[in-house]
């Protein structure tokens, strides 16, 4: 039988709660991705290009600091990972968190809240992070299934 483990990035709690909900219906484990310096509401201020946010996802090298490196990514097949969409693709903590372990052979299904967004080029953004694995667009959880639907498209993975 697949394990699967939803692990996500969540600056102001909308991925969490769709995270949680995903990771009851899958029946999955859970790991929070979390910053080494938490982000604060200024951090997060996307129309000041002097933000925290602003400045990371404008260099394309940026790699914020995690909090830990626990993750026993190696017990499981397919990681289900979510994160708010920043700037049309996932924040650069993302890259961090996939660069920090060996996805090899692994298959990484996205999900992700937006305010307004797709997917946008999150995809592409990744693959390069994550050699070896297989990283594929999932759903937006903007407005998150009930729990049999989120089921269904899990078990259709």
């Amino acid at each position: 039988m697949k394990k699967t483990l939803v692990a996500y990035f969540s600056a102001t709690g909308t991925t969490a709660a769709a995270a949680k909900k995903l990771a009851a219906a899958a029946g999955a484990d859970m790991y929070e991705i979390k910053p080494a310096v938490p982000y604060t509401k200024e951090d997060l201020n996307w129309m000041n290009k002097s933000s925290r946010s602003s400045v990371e996802m404008n260099d394309k090298s940026s790699r914020p600091a995690l909090a830990d490196t626990s993750a026993a990514v190696s017990a499981y097949d397919t990681i289900l990972l979510g994160f708010p969409i920043w700037w049309y693709i996932a924040p650069t903590i993302i890259n961090t968190f996939l660069e920090s372990y060996d996805f090899a052979g692994k298959k990484i299904v996205l999900f992700a809240t937006s305010g307004g967004s797709g997917f946008g080029k999150a995809v592409e953004s990744l693959k390069g992070s994550c050699p070896g694995a297989t990283v594929v667009e999932g759903k937006l959880l903007n407005r998150v299934p009930d729990a049999a639907e989120l089921k269904k498209w899990v078990e259709s993975l």
